[in-house]
C-alpha cells in the first residue's frame, strides 16, 4: 500500500492535472490555483504518465480529462486507484451518456463533471470526492440500475415560481449572484431575494444545502456536497453561502 499523500500547507488541497491537450492543462492550472484552498502541483501532463506524475507530485486529488480515449483514461484511473487509494479522482468529461458515467464511477472516479463546468463546481467536486462522496454533474440525468428504486422528484411544499426555478438552475451550476443576474437580466438584489425565497421553500439552511437537496433527489445514492457531502467549513461551501 502506498504512503498517504501529504499537503504542503494545512487546509490546502494539492491537485494534479492530467489532460492530453496542452491548452486544457494550462486552463485547469489557472482554474485550480484561483480557487481558494487549492493548489496545482507537479507538472500537468498526459494520462499515459499518470502514475509517474502522481508519484512525484504526491497530490490529494487528480483531475483527469475523459474524452475520446475513454478506455485508456479509465485504465489510468484504475491504476491510480490501486496505487494511491487515498487520492480522489475527478473526471472532466464530454459525454452525458449515463452508461459512461457509471463506467467511470466503477473505475474509481469520485466526481464526474462536464468539461464546461464552473471553477466553483470543480472545487466542490474535488472536496466532496476527498470526503468519499460521489458527485455527478447536475447537467447529467443518471440512469440507475433497475434494481434500485427510483427516487421521488424533490417537490417543495410551496412550489417555486418560474423565476425562482430559473435562479435555482443557475445555483446548480455554481454561479454567483452577480453572474445569475447577468444571465437572467435581473439585478443582484433581486437574485438575493429569489435565493432567500428558494431556501425558505426548500427548507434549506443555506445555498449549499439547497443544491445538495436537489442533486441528491436527482441522483439517488450520490451526494453533491452541501449538507450531505460538503466538508463543513470548507472554502467552497463558504464561497457558495457568502452571497445569500
Amino acid at each position: 500500500m502506498s504512503a498517504p499523500m501529504a499537503s504542503t500547507a494545512r487546509g490546502v488541497t494539492r491537485v494534479l492535472l492530467l489532460a492530453d491537450a496542452p491548452v486544457l492543462r494550462r486552463g485547469l492550472v489557472s482554474m485550480i490555483n484561483e480557487t481558494a484552498g487549492m493548489q496545482s502541483v507537479g507538472t500537468p501532463g498526459e494520462l499515459r504518465r499518470a502514475l509517474t506524475l502522481a508519484e512525484s507530485a504526491r497530490p490529494d486529488a487528480v483531475v483527469v480529462e475523459l474524452g475520446s480515449g475513454r478506455a485508456a483514461t479509465l485504465n489510468a484511473c484504475r491504476d491510480l486507484r490501486r496505487r494511491f487509494p487515498r487520492v480522489a479522482i475527478v473526471a472532466l468529461a464530454t459525454s452525458e451518456d449515463p452508461a459512461v458515467v457509471n463506467e467511470a464511477l466503477a473505475a474509481g472516479v469520485g466526481g464526474y463533471l462536464m468539461i464546461n463546468t464552473s471553477p466553483t463546481l470543480l472545487g466542490w467536486a474535488i472536496l466532496a470526492a476527498r470526503a468519499g462522496r460521489i458527485v455527478v454533474d447536475p447537467q447529467i440525468r443518471r440512469v440507475e440500475p433497475s434494481a434500485t428504486p427510483a427516487a421521488k422528484p424533490f417537490t417543495p411544499e410551496v412550489p417555486l415560481t418560474r423565476r425562482e426555478s430559473d435562479v435555482l438552475d443557475e445555483l446548480l451550476q455554481g454561479q454567483s449572484n452577480r453572474q445569475i443576474g447577468r444571465n437572467l437580466f435581473i439585478s443582484e438584489d433581486t437574485v438575493k431575494s429569489h435565493v432567500k425565497a428558494i431556501l425558505r421553500k426548500l427548507g434549506a439552511r443555506d445555498r449549499a444545502h439547497a443544491v445538495s437537496l436537489v442533486l441528491s433527489s436527482r441522483n439517488p445514492g450520490c451526494a453533491a456536497c452541501g449538507g450531505h457531502g460538503m466538508p463543513a467549513g470548507s472554502s467552497i461551501a463558504q464561497d457558495l453561502n457568502a452571497e445569500i
